[in-house]
Order: structure tokens, then C-alpha cells, then sequence
């Protein structure tokens, strides 16, 4: 069985965590009425979603110079194709979340400080009917990642668990193999 690198496996799951604990941030603190704890959040928020952007290029970076293992030789080839197309576009959405964020700060006129010390330069200039905008759009494409990392997850366990196949356990090391 062939599994991923440490350093993939590493990043897979950090930013898995990441997204997940940004995410729950990002919905408790929108119902917040404004106060500082709020803006606090808000900061935390962005200094996590750029935090994210980075190990999602460091990720990508790391599996274009790292080849992953092949996917087992019994998947059928829509389910392979499924599998390609799936990864890609959660790639996609782990770039575009972030820079959607990103361009809604700018555009809400609100500065990203990262971790309180590094000015993030904005995107774009202060307007508000686009800032609306960009917010549905990061708020849509969380959504829309929520539901692609649910069938991500129900895939690999359907791998794990009736296949009985190393799908799971080659990003999961501390899952033995069937």
C-alpha cells in the first residue's frame, strides 16, 4: 500500500482543521451585534483565512512536486474522473474562499492586519454595493465547499468501509488498512 507523503498527509489534515474551526468561526460571529469582541473575531477570522490560503498554495505547490499514489485499479472510471474532478475543485474552493474573503474586506474598507502585525495590501477599492456581493459569494462558495467535503468524506469512508480498499487509509495512517 502506498500512501501519501508526511508533509501532504500534514497539510491535508491542517487545513482540513483550519477550515473547519474558520468556518464555525465565520458563522458564530456574523450574528454578533457590532462590538469590539465582534471586530476581534472578524480579525481572527481573516488572519485564519489567509493563514489557510498559504498551506493551500504550499499544498498545491507540494503536489505538483510530489506525485500522489495512484488510485486503486478496480475504481471504475467515472468514479476515478468523480475523484478528479472533486479534488480539483475543492482545490479551487480552498483558493477561491479565501480570496473572496479577502476581496470583501477590501472592498467593505475594512484593512486586514495579519496576526496584528503584517498590513495585507486591499484587493480592490472601498465599495460597498460590490462588497455585498462578495459577500454572498464567500458565503455561497462556503456552502458549496460544506457540501463537496461532505461527499468527499462519505467517499472515502464508502472506500474504507465496503470497498475495503487503501483510499482511506493512505491519507489516514492511523487507520489500518482492512
Amino acid at each position: 500500500m502506498k500512501r501519501y507523503t508526511h508533509i501532504a498527509i500534514l497539510l491535508h489534515w491542517l487545513i482540513a482543521l483550519a477550515i473547519f474551526a474558520n468556518l464555525a468561526l465565520g458563522l458564530y460571529m456574523a450574528d454578533l451585534a457590532i462590538s469590539p469582541t465582534k471586530l476581534r473575531l472578524y480579525s481572527y477570522h481573516k488572519w485564519a483565512g489567509l493563514s489557510i490560503f498559504t498551506f493551500v498554495i504550499l499544498r498545491i505547490v507540494w503536489r505538483f512536486t510530489h506525485r500522489p499514489p495512484a488510485l486503486p485499479r478496480h475504481m471504475p472510471s467515472w468514479e476515478k474522473w468523480g475523484a478528479t474532478i472533486s479534488h480539483a475543485t475543492l482545490y479551487g474552493l480552498t483558493l477561491a474562499v479565501p480570496v473572496t474573503g479577502w476581496l470583501f474586506s477590501s472592498a467593505k474598507g475594512f484593512k486586514t492586519v495579519w496576526f496584528g502585525v503584517l498590513p495585507v495590501p486591499d484587493l480592490i477599492a472601498k465599495d460597498l454595493a460590490l462588497a455585498d456581493i462578495l459577500k454572498t459569494w464567500h458565503e455561497g462558495l462556503n456552502y458549496f465547499m460544506v457540501v463537496l467535503v461532505v461527499l468527499h468524506v462519505a467517499a472515502a469512508l464508502k472506500h474504507h468501509l465496503r470497498d475495503r480498499d487503501d483510499v482511506l487509509t493512505r491519507m489516514a495512517p492511523w487507520i489500518r488498512h482492512p
